[in-house]
């Protein structure tokens, strides 16, 4: 199975359709069906195995320079990493963090907070 983003004017994945790999041999193959198929050329195909850093879902940006789709940006304070195009927050998760454990982002405070239970 390959999977297939289509993406609007901004690069912004607004769907993922699969196709089968008879069908997209490969990737222009691909593209090239979903165009014919919804009259709409913006396709960029994804992958589960870390192509293109991470595997698109819906209001992922894809970035050419990068060949990457990155996540939409949770919080102002988080950066980029550029090498894994994943969202880093400025405070490591704690090490003390487990199943009974678990923590939530505090943007105010820009912090990790024990959930309360």
């Amino acid at each position: 199975m390959a999977y297939f983003t289509k993406l609007n004017d901004d690069n912004v994945v607004v769907a993922v359709h699969s196709l089968h790999d008879d069908v997209a041999t490969d990737e222009q193959a691909g593209i090239d069906f979903l165009t014919d198929l919804h009259s709409h050329s913006n396709w960029k195909q994804t992958y589960t195995d870390g192509t293109r850093k991470n595997y698109a879902g819906k209001g992922y940006t894809y970035d050419a320079d990068k060949d990457a789709f990155i996540p939409q940006k949770p919080y102002d304070s988080w950066t980029l990493d550029n090498d894994t195009c994943r969202w880093i927050a400025p405070v490591d998760y704690p090490s003390d963090a487990s199943q009974e454990k678990q923590y939530d982002w505090n943007e105010d405070s820009t912090s990790w907070v024990l959930i309360e239970r």
